[in-house]
């Protein structure tokens, strides 16, 4: 019997079930796919997760497979351009965007080295439940024969949005909305980056990131009601928004196109209740927002802390199982709520009256773009910068009053007033 089962072995599922397993757990986890495999990922490592591969000491090992990290970002919102750096946190001080080949392997093996017995190849057909209680899984390797049960005292939730677990315990949705955006990424030889690019425009938002294997990644997302036209031509009207952001249209038509263009309008967001009586979700089984603001993977370890620490508790400490729960339930939406509101506010493609009036007001001031760029990454809690009295000092008062009056910037059209995104 296991402590701890993990369904689902990426980034959510991996690095809770090495960090169990760091405390001592017996641990399993299992996944459909086999490692090293891809899959539809923003690739954005932002700082608060970088911080947390360091002290995991994971870090090294993904520059040492030559993930080079992006120090500064340059963000062309379209009324003004920010050029800064991000602030450090923990001793991490950089946005990195691995290939999820790399990345989901990497935290794999961390797992098993960890003690995490690991099955790739795995189909879990259904959860054993005993009174109201998930007390084990039933599945088998793929291609092998009867199916097998395996228990365990808890059953963790890490496989994805359309999660096997939650809709077999019926986790409660406390939160959607439906798709806003949709959105594509591929990768591009030849180009040359001085850290991270960010654009936004009326009908479309762009991201230029470094990546392995000397490539760049280069995502676009319009709205979702675009997917008709923009999917008749992807390749062209890709191209097309890319010339609407500065001289990356030239530069990237510069390059040279490594590999297909991947698509999705898959872009749910989602918050569902995330714990019940032998069950838990982590990561996007539970919290799902749309990619534009490339927030999943570093929520993802970041639940993973919180998670882990709540079940070895239980586990260890004979904690009230029902009140550790509900805690890690309560800080996973005070530390991720407000990014959500925020990400579906941009992925709506909305004027933002916030935006129109920031932005100006923050071009040439070095350490207030940088401190804005640690909101972007979550280093900075959105609800600590978007106070009243934090709005007043960057805008002034009347600037303050646009915002909330929702005017915006008296100077620019409305067709122009881009909201944030990353």
């Amino acid at each position: 019997m296991y402590d701890v089962i993990v369904v689902g072995s990426r980034v959510a599922g991996a690095s809770t079930a090495m960090l169990l397993a760091r405390r001592g757990l017996k641990v399993l986890a299992v996944d459909q796919a086999a490692f090293p495999s891809d899959t539809l990922s923003t690739h954005q490592v932002q700082t608060p997760g970088v911080s947390r591969l360091k002290r995991w000491g994971l870090l090294d090992r993904l520059e040492a497979a030559g993930t080079p990290p992006a120090h500064r970002v340059r963000f062309d919102t379209g009324l003004a351009t920010l050029s800064g750096s991000y602030p450090e946190l923990d001793g991490a001080s950089a946005v990195y965007s691995p290939r999820r080949t790399l990345l989901d392997h990497l935290l794999v093996e961390a797992a098993r080295a960890s003690g995490v017995e690991v099955r790739e190849k795995y189909q879990v057909e259904e959860l054993v439940v005993d009174a109201g209680r998930v007390k084990g899984i039933k599945g088998r390797q793929k291609g092998a024969g009867a199916a097998a049960i395996d228990a365990a005292r808890f059953v963790i939730g890490a496989d994805g949005k359309h999660s096997m677990v939650a809709g077999a315990v019926s986790a409660p949705v406390t939160t959607e909305t439906a798709p806003l955006s949709f959105a594509a990424y591929t990768y591009y030889a030849g180009l040359t980056l001085d850290g991270g690019e960010l654009y936004s425009r009326p009908g479309a938002s762009a991201g230029a990131w470094p990546t392995n294997d000397g490539l760049t990644l280069i995502f676009v997302a319009w709205p979702a009601s675009d997917f008709a036209r923009v999917h008749e031509d992807l390749e062209a009207n890709l191209l097309r928004a890319l010339d609407q952001m500065g001289d990356l249209g030239a530069r990237v038509r510069g390059g040279s196109r490594a590999e297909k263009i991947r698509a999705t309008t898959d872009t749910i967001n989602r918050i569902r209740k995330p714990f019940g009586p032998g069950w838990a979700l982590v990561g996007d089984s539970g919290l799902v927002m749309d990619p534009i603001t490339g927030q999943g993977i570093s929520h993802a370890f970041q639940e993973a802390e919180l998670l882990s620490d709540a079940v070895a508790g239980v586990v260890q400490n004979a904690n009230d199982e029902a009140k550790a729960l509900a805690a890690y339930a309560r800080a996973r939406d005070r530390h991720l709520r407000a990014m959500y509101d925020f990400t579906t506010q941009v992925a709506s493609f909305k004027p933002n009256p916030a935006a129109q009036v920031l932005f100006p007001a923050l071009e040439g001031r070095p350490a207030e773009i940088d401190r804005f760029f640690g909101v972007m990454t979550g280093s900075i809690h959105l609800r600590d910068y978007m106070t009243p009295a934090n709005m007043i000092r960057l805008v002034g008062v009347g600037g303050f009053l646009r915002v909330i009056t929702g005017q915006g910037a008296r100077s620019k059209p409305e067709s122009e007033l881009a909201a944030v995104a990353s």
